[in-house]
């Protein structure tokens, strides 16, 4: 065999391990984006931005999401929490939401805060657990002298 063949057979096999490694990578990637897009908290987090009225008032009507939904969704002992991002498109406004989510003793997914990017970067809350919350203080104390 002259050096020449030598050459491209090395080369020839490190080609096929990189496009090895890049689908493997790949593949990881892509059920990673479908497992959270498809999740049941990717689902509830879609059935809140549908009917949510400050979002439909700021963006129109909800008509679709995008298809890439990116986040974390971590579950364990029958409790679990996750951070749902996804792209929001409405009749005036397509903007970036994210959504927070607690999973507690198998029940199902509750929002707990949820928030999008408007076109001039301010950050929108849409829900905020502080919002619907009074917090309780104690009467003071009067000590007597």
């Amino acid at each position: 065999m002259s050096t020449r063949k030598i050459v491209f057979i090395i080369l020839g096999v490190i080609a096929l391990i990189i496009l090895a490694v890049v689908l493997a990578v790949g593949g990881i990637v892509g059920l990673a984006l479908y497992s959270v897009g498809n999740s049941e908290a990717a689902e509830t987090a879609r059935k809140f931005l549908r009917s949510n009225e400050k979002l439909k008032n700021d963006i129109g009507e909800v008509k679709d999401f995008g298809s890439i939904v990116t986040g974390s969704v971590n579950i364990n002992n029958n409790n679990g929490q996750a951070t749902i991002n996804i792209k929001v498109i409405g009749d005036r406004e397509t903007v970036n939401a994210s959504v927070n989510l607690v999973f507690v003793n198998g029940r199902s997914w509750r929002v707990v805060s949820a928030s999008y990017v408007n076109k001039d970067g301010q950050t929108v809350n849409l829900q905020d657990p502080f919002d619907s919350r009074k917090l309780a203080v104690p009467p003071k104390l009067v000590r007597a002298a």
